[in-house]
């Protein structure tokens, strides 16, 4: 009988073995690192829904608390401890609650940078005062010499779409008002709006919102989207696609964000994957607006590779847009804007990852730009997939996660 808890041990050894394995791409670095990365986090999800299906609170809430634990065992400071001199101060802006982190002492008499950015995860998770996103923005204002202000917006399940966006324009103009830029000594033709994933997107629509609004006067000079999540009528680019179940963020996880944002049904979902939501019968999808994603003329040949559009003809749901009305709003989904708005933008920097079912909504958004007359600067990484930049610190450490995060540093330090 002694060899039964050996079989019950191994038995647990394989099922464990399994759970966690997920194929991967040969250029992924550390790949059992990335698939303990992704078990953990599924691990949570798993949890929060059952969490919600007996009645213990809704399971985006319980992911928040784990992820809040998770981020404990994480080292705080990328570069192995607190950098000296940069001082951080919790405040609102029009009401937001902010962290704004100031550079060392010294150098009086001479303008700063200054630079907003907004966190990524969903539009669901995250904090600019957790992990590697507190880390990095002490980074940024000790290399650059620049005051980073860091955007607390609500999150769902307490909001959804406009509000996050909302709070993040009401912090922007705060941010940009001259009594402001005078308080922190920043230099009003020197400031950044710069945001990661779901922040990449927020960042994009208060950029174009602020360009194009008259009433402000100092407007940004730069953007910076880390692979930004941009449009929500086509889940079947060839990134999408490509990258269907990629660890951190599978097609289906990144439709249910969608939908959670913009107050859908999340049983709407599988037509979401179908693109039924986007079906030709639908007449405000007209030719004009869907040549703003036409991935087939927008992306780089090397990305198309033998992927095909999938443009639903017969099916699709006629009332989606009754039910979904912020899919064809540019503050929602940017890359939809019209060309005369696009070309108000700041000049670019936008960061994609080969692995990634964003990165064609980046590389996308990039060619309307220079289409418009913006300049940008695409840093495709070949070797990068989804949540890479903040993967920076022990023990969620990637060779990928620290060039990335030199990269947009470098950048900004030639173009801010």
């Amino acid at each position: 009988m002694k060899w039964k808890p050996l079989v019950v041990a191994a038995l647990l050894t394989v099922a464990v073995a399994y759970y966690i394995y997920q194929p991967l791409p040969d250029a992924i670095e550390k790949p059992w690192k990335l698939m303990m990365l992704d078990a953990t986090f599924r691990t949570m999800m798993h949890l929060g829904f059952l969490k919600e299906w007996l009645d213990l609170g809704h399971s985006i809430s319980s992911v928040k608390s784990s992820l809040e634990s998770f981020e404990g065992f994480m080292t705080v400071d990328s570069r192995g401890g607190v950098i000296p001199g940069v001082k951080f101060t919790d405040t609102t802006f029009a009401g937001v609650p902010v962290r704004v982190y100031e550079p060392p002492a010294g150098g009086e008499g001479h303008l700063r940078r200054g630079l907003m950015y907004l966190h990524g995860g969903g539009w669901a998770f995250g904090s600019g005062k957790f992990g590697t996103y507190d880390s990095i923005s002490s980074m940024v204002s000790d290399e650059l010499n620049c005051v980073v202000v860091s955007v607390d917006y609500r999150l769902y399940p307490e909001v959804h779409f406009p509000e996050p966006f909302l709070d993040c324009l009401a912090a922007a103009k705060h941010f940009l008002s001259p009594e402001v830029l005078a308080r922190y000594a920043i230099d009003p033709e020197r400031v950044a709006v710069s945001g990661d994933s779901a922040g990449g997107n927020l960042a994009a629509a208060v950029a174009q919102e602020i360009s194009t609004d008259d009433g402000v006067p100092v407007k940004f000079s730069v953007q910076a989207l880390i692979y930004p999540v941009l449009q929500a009528l086509d889940f079947n680019t060839p990134s999408y696609v490509q990258n269907q179940n990629m660890a951190v963020l599978p097609r289906h996880t990144m439709v249910r964000f969608w939908l959670q944002y913009l107050n859908a049904d999340l049983s709407l979902l599988p037509q979401f994957i179908a693109n039924n939501h986007s079906s030709s019968l639908h007449s405000a999808f007209t030719t004009e607006l869907r040549s703003r994603l036409d991935w087939t003329v927008l992306l780089p040949p090397k990305f198309k590779k033998n992927h095909t559009p999938l443009v639903v003809e017969k099916k699709g749901s006629p009332e989606i847009l009754k039910k979904v009305p912020g899919l064809l709003d540019r503050r929602a989904a940017p890359l939809l804007a019209e060309a005369a708005a696009i070309a108000k933008c700041p000049r670019a920097f936008i960061m994609t990852c080969e692995y990634d079912v964003l990165r064609d909504d980046g590389l996308m958004y990039a060619q309307r730009l220079r289409d418009a007359g913006v300049t940008v600067s695409v840093e495709h990484l070949e070797d990068g997939f989804h949540g890479c930049f903040g993967f920076i610190a022990w023990p969620l450490d990637f060779d990928v996660g620290k060039r990335a995060v030199r990269a947009y540093v470098s950048w900004l330090q030639s173009n801010l």
